[in-house]
Formats: structure tokens, sequence, C-alpha cells
């Protein structure tokens, strides 16, 4: 561990350095070396936590800075760099950090010494830390052993470790290291440095460990009251944490279940679902498990505007989300289909590939094509097979290819989704565990009146390096928005796309 000096020997230290300082100014040929308080190092106080902020927390939350309550923030100079470079973008990325620059602008507005510290909402205060190598304390022994094994004194990561070995020399309280770094995170603790995720938004690891569908225990003749007339009133204490618009089992026995989503005034209501999803020219979709029975009934009841579900690979999530929304825009209840994917990270820009927009987001939103083509292509007949393909040579264009030309079906670039207004659309987003919450509240954000967002994904797949499974935008709108009016979820467990995808899922 890092040893912390104690306040009476950082005021020696400080007067030793004052002195120096003092004597080369005498001698007309020194700089004065600057003190601990000077560079941001030493806190205001000595009572409570310092948490050294890493770029990647402000981009993901730039509300933070007000989630720390009556701890002290410290903000490495190096950050203000790094976030420099972003604000031009236009992409969240970018317009999160020139938020960042406006709230710390705002912070220190009224302040003359930046590094001395300023108040913030929750009682702690927040300063900027300098890390400069010619001019910064070097009698530090955890200094030196860090510089020789991050020997880069120039690279961004090893400032900011080295700014936080430095607060955490001059001062008693535990200083800890934010990121969402995770390769960062190894670093620091390799040289003793203590890291935390940034947790704020994190969800409780139970909403993401199981995708079963709640049992409630009921008796045979409640079970028999709600069939025939397809409600069924329970009190809170029988239905524990179960929020409105839930979906659950009611369980009389291992083979008396029937599935009830529960509504206002703590009504259990039946599933209303037709026996099939039809599009016209194409295919009729059957649920194929309680789970999928239960996403229909929320992809089509008008009252439900978001809908949010978990599902593993093969579980059919993309399929069935697409099919209701061909389902309820050929029955004109919307305007149009929007069916869209992020890029890995939604910020990310497509420059990289050749060609238009279209031909760009082609390789990413492929599954999309497949699902509509599947859905869309005419049932095939019986007949040689010969006949078969000619026919089907001879029908080169997809049969959804005329809806996206008359913009009625739309896949587009989840990038540019930013300052939008979408109304009357049925909006599918696949991949939406790839999201940060920020860029999840941007899309929701997007939904004007008489639209429905459908958001679908696997918290277990992630690719995006700064969200994990339990702080990505999936679940995170989930768990903000359960037990609105206007929200369902539905989770999905059971394997359809084949018994080898269902046991690759569960079993590799």
């Amino acid at each position: 561990m890092i040893d912390r000096v104690d306040d009476s020997q950082a005021k020696l230290f400080e007067e030793n350095q004052s002195a120096s300082g003092r004597t080369k100014a005498k001698k007309g040929g020194g700089r004065r070396r600057a003190s601990a308080v000077e560079f941001g190092l030493k806190a205001p106080s000595q009572v409570v936590k310092n948490f050294v902020l890493d770029t990647n927390v402000l981009i993901h939350d730039p509300s933070c800075l007000s989630r720390f309550q009556e701890h002290h923030i410290c903000i490495p100079v190096d950050v203000l760099a790094e976030l420099d470079r972003f604000k031009s973008e236009q992409s969240e990325r970018g317009a999160n950090a020139r938020r960042v620059h406006r709230r710390l602008t705002e912070l220190f507005s009224c302040s003359s010494a930046i590094t001395s510290g300023v108040p913030t909402e929750g009682g702690g205060t927040l300063r900027m830390v300098i890390y400069d190598p010619a001019s910064c304390p070097k009698n530090s022994e955890a200094l030196d052993r860090f510089h020789r094994i991050f020997p880069d004194r120039e690279r961004v990561d090893h400032r900011i470790m080295a700014a936080t070995l430095l607060v955490m020399q001059n001062n008693r309280a535990p200083v800890i290291l934010v990121t969402k770094d995770i390769n960062l995170q190894l670093k620091a603790r390799a040289v003793g440095i203590s890291c935390e995720d940034y947790l704020n938004d994190k969800v409780d690891p139970r909403e993401v460990t199981s995708y079963d569908i709640r049992r409630i225990p009921v008796d045979p003749a409640e079970l028999q009251r709600f069939a025939s007339s397809g409600e069924l009133v329970l009190p809170h204490e029988r239905r524990p944490e179960v929020v409105l618009n839930q979906y659950v089992l009611l369980e009389a026995s291992a083979k008396q279940t029937m599935p009830a989503r529960l509504a206002s005034e703590g009504r259990l209501v039946r599933l209303q679902l037709p026996e099939a999803l039809k599009i016209p020219g194409g295919i009729a979709l059957k649920p194929l498990n309680l789970g999928q029975r239960c996403l229909i009934d929320a992809l089509l009841n008008p009252e439900i505007s978001l809908v949010t579900c978990y599902g593993h690979a093969g579980t059919g999530k993309t399929l069935v989300a697409v099919a209701a929304g061909l389902h309820e825009m050929f029955a004109r209840k919307y305007n149009g289909l929007t069916v869209s994917r992020p890029v890995v990270a939604m910020g990310e820009q497509l420059g990289f590939l050749p060609g238009t927009l279209e031909e760009k987001m082609r390789p990413w939103l492929q599954p999309i094509h497949d699902a509509l083509d599947l859905l869309m292509r005419p049932p095939k007949s019986g007949g040689p097979r010969r006949k078969q393909k000619q026919s089907s040579d001879q029908g080169a264009v997809k049969p959804y290819e005329a809806l996206l030309e008359q913009g009625i079906i739309e896949i587009e670039a989840l990038a540019y989704i930013r300052g939008r207004s979408i109304p009357n659309r049925f909006f599918v987003l696949d991949e939406a565990q790839q999201l940060t919450p920020q860029e999840a509240k941007t899309v929701v954000t997007r939904m004007s009146r008489d639209s429905k967002l459908v958001l679908v994904g696997d918290p277990a797949q992630i690719d995006n390096p700064y969200v994990d499974s339990r702080s990505n935008g999936l679940v995170y709108t989930r768990n903000r928005l359960k037990g609105q009016p206007f929200t369902a979820h539905v989770p999905l467990n059971r394997g359809e796309r084949s018994e080898l995808a269902e046991a690759g899922a569960t079993l590799m």
C-alpha cells in the first residue's frame, strides 16, 4: 500500500518547499515550487473521501458531479485535454463533453483558485488536480516506483494515476480513482491505487441474473375464476415486488398455470393477443412459448408505449418485435416501422465503410434485413424444386424494398438520431444493451406522441468497453421507468432458433 503523510509531515514538507523556493528566488535563478494546495493535491478537509474522476466517467454521466454527496471530487487537468478532443464531435460523446465543460465553467466561475476546491450540491467540494513532473513534489518513493513501472509520462492514463498517487500522498482520508476503463483499473491496482467503477447507474444484480417470469401461487378456484372472467384481484402481500404491467404466471399446480399482466388497482388481467401475427403477403407468426406470448401482448397493447425485452441469443426477441411492428403498421395503427441498431456505441461514426449511408449500415443491420425478408417473403408452395428455384431467381427484388423506398419502413443509423422527433412510428431498437444510459435517454426522449419504442437485447452480450450487464442503457431504462403505466418489460429465456443454438447459449 502507499504510505500517506500526516498533517505535520505535509506541513513540514510545504514549509521546506516554500523556503527552498524563497532561497532560489533570492539567488535570482530559481523558480518557486508550488505548494500541494496550489496543485490541488491537498483536500479542504481530511474527514471525507477523495474521488478522482476519469474522463470516461464524465462522458458516461455528465451529471455525475452531483452524485458524490459530501465527498471531495478531484478532476485531473489532463481530463480537460481529453474532453477538449471530443467536444467538437457531432455525437452523443461530443454532446456530453460539451455539457461537462459548461458545468465545470459554471461551478468554477465564482472561484479564483480552482485547485483549492468549490462547494458542490451534496455538501462536498470539487477541485482540479495538476500533475507536472517538473514542479510537483519528488520526495515520494511511491511516485518514483510508479515512474519506473510506467515510464511514459505523456500517456493520459499514466498522468491520471500519477496525480492520484500525489493526492494519496498529501491526504490522510481515502483516495479512490473512479473509472470505467477496466485496463486502467488493473494498472492502478498494480501500483496500490484504490479503484472503483462508477456505480450510480448500476442496477441490482438480481435484475439481470434471471430471465424467468415471476410465478404467483393461487388456489384452483381462483385460477378458474380468472380463466372465466379474465381478471383476478390479489392483495399486495400475495404479489410482493410485482410492478405495474409486469407479466406473471399464475400457478395452481405444475399443470395448472395461466399468464397474466398486473394492471391498475392490483388487477391481474388476461393476455390479449391474436392467434398469429399476420403480415400481408408474408407469413403468419405464432408465439412458440410463454415469453413470446407475453411479449406480443405488450407489443400490441396501445396503452404501452415503451417495451423492454431481455433475451439470450435465439429466443426470437428481434423477430417477434419486427413482426409485431409490421402487423401494427399494416393495420394502420402507425405510419411506419423504424428499425435501428447501434454500431457498438451510438456515437461511433460510419465513415470507415465505403459507399452511401445505406451501404455503410448494411453490414451492421443485415440481421434486420434477414428478419424482414423472412417475415414478408411469400410462403413456399408445393412443387418441383427446379420450378421453385426459377421463380425465386426471377423475383430478385426483396418484398420489403418498395416499402423502404417509400419510407414506410426505415432502417437507419442510430448515430444520427440526436435532434430528431419521431411521431407515430413503431420504433424497434435491437442490441440496446450496447448503449450507455445517456444514449438510451437520448433515444427515449426522441419519441413523440403516438409512437411506440421497443428496446430488445441481451445484457450478457456486451461489446461496448464502458458498460456492463448492470450499467448498460437497456437495463438502465428498464430500471428507471419500471412501474410506469406506459411501460412493460418481458424476459425471454427459451431459445427457439435450434437445439444447437439453445445449447450454445446456455452451456457455452
